[in-house]
Formats: C-alpha cells, sequence, structure tokens
C-alpha cells in the first residue's frame, strides 16, 4: 500500500540518521516516499501541547505524559522541527503544520561522531486529518513500517498491546544492524484528540530502550505491562 509521506515518519528518517554511529564522514540516508497533497478536511480544533523541559524532566500536561530524561543528553526538539520545516516544499507547508517534533533529546550532540550507537528519545504528534483511514494505533504502524524497512529497520514481531500505568498503547520493536552494531528501536503509538501520538526510543541494545521506556509514565501512574 502507498501511503503519503508522513510528518512525524520523516522526522524518524532524521533521528536514524542522527542516531547512527558516525566513525568518520556522516553517514548519508534518504528513502522515497510519495507526498500527499493538501487535506481538505477540517483541521483539528484541539490545540496540541508542545509540552516544556524543566530539569531533565519533559511535562506535557495535554497528553498527559511525562518523560525522564538521561542526565547529560542534549535536546534538539527546536533544530528537529525547523530543519524538517526547510527540507519539505511549500506545497507541503500546510501539512506540516498539522504535525510537530514535542521532544527529541540524544546521548550527544548529533554533530558528534562517536563509535556508538546515538540513543535517543524522539515524541512526536501528527494530525489525523491527513490520515482519514487511521482508526486504530496498529494502522499507524503500516506506513511507520514502510519508512523503517526504507532504512533498513526490521520489524521483529507483529505490534501488540502495551500499557504504561492505565494508558493503553500499541508498540513494536525494530532492529538495524549498523556494521558490527545493532540498533534497537521501539515505538509506542497512541491516538488522542485526533492525532498519533508516537514515542520512538532508539538504543544499542534491548536493554538501553526498555531504560528510555521505563522513564515514560502517564498521570496515572507509571508502571508498565508485559505483551498480551
Amino acid at each position: 500500500m502507498g501511503w503519503p509521506r508522513l510528518h512525524a515518519c520523516g522526522l524518524f528518517l532524521l533521528v536514524v540518521a542522527v542516531a547512527a554511529p558516525r566513525l568518520g564522514a556522516a553517514q548519508s540516508s534518504s528513502a522515497s516516499s510519495s507526498k500527499h497533497g493538501k487535506s481538505t478536511q477540517t483541521r483539528n480544533r484541539f490545540e496540541l501541547d508542545p509540552g516544556s523541559v524543566n530539569g531533565g524532566i519533559y511535562r506535557n500536561r495535554g497528553l498527559g505524559l511525562v518523560c525522564t530524561i538521561p542526565a547529560g543528553w542534549v535536546l534538539r526538539t527546536q533544530e528537529l522541527n525547523t530543519q524538517d520545516s526547510e527540507t519539505s516544499s511549500q506545497g507541503d507547508t500546510e501539512n506540516n503544520r498539522e504535525g510537530k517534533v514535542l521532544l527529541a533529546a540524544f546521548a550527544r550532540p548529533p554533530e558528534a561522531k562517536g563509535a556508538e550507537v546515538n540513543s535517543s528519545i524522539l515524541i512526536a504528534a501528527e494530525s489525523l486529518t491527513v490520515y482519514p483511514g487511521v482508526k486504530e494505533p496498529e494502522q499507524y504502524f503500516e506506513p511507520l513500517d514502510e519508512v523503517a524497512k526504507a532504512q533498513g529497520f526490521v520489524m521483529d514481531e507483529e505490534p501488540y498491546d502495551f500499557t504504561i500505568g492505565t494508558k493503553a498503547l500499541v508498540r513494536a520493536d525494530f532492529h538495524k544492524d549498523v556494521g558490527s552494531r545493532v540498533m534497537h528501536q521501539s515505538s509506542l503509538v497512541m491516538l488522542t484528540h485526533g492525532y498519533a501520538v508516537s514515542m520512538t526510543l532508539i538504543g544499542g541494545s534491548s536493554g538501553e530502550v526498555e531504560e528510555l521506556i521505563g522513564g515514560l509514565d502517564f498521570s496515572s501512574g507509571g508502571s508498565r505491562s508485559v505483551k498480551k
């Protein structure tokens, strides 16, 4: 199935590019995808809360979400939003306003070279007005999987139910071989207020990714579930 370009998935590509080990010259990656036209549907009336970071904690009251950012990590939220906007054509300007990166955090500055995977956290929201066929979180993984495959990621298994506190999410896990290393990525998705909100965590091991997921919390509690 051919899907139009997702704002959040396009930003996922940027995160993957800077998360991969950079031993020498910067690695280049690109994926071609068809760009969608302007949506004829009514824009969401819900005002998306961008959230804020204070003392190493990201809080988004509108989503009831809290994310602990590991000590020493750097934030690139504004830069990532700006970069995605600048690399989009003017014809996509309207749809760029339908999505936004809420949090982009990296273990080290993206421009810094390193032998290890640059672990990262990306929280993004995309309006469902441009994807009227997406009614369940599982469906959002169809275009996300296409983007991930184009970047060499392999989905470990089908998306599955996952809860944090009382918040029901859908999760999928991916991996990608990068030379002698393996990038591990997990994405958790929920649909709320007309948006698909995705939380993507990348690390150099599955254990590291689990630790990052452990830093996610919702206002009603923070215990994590097992697969259903």
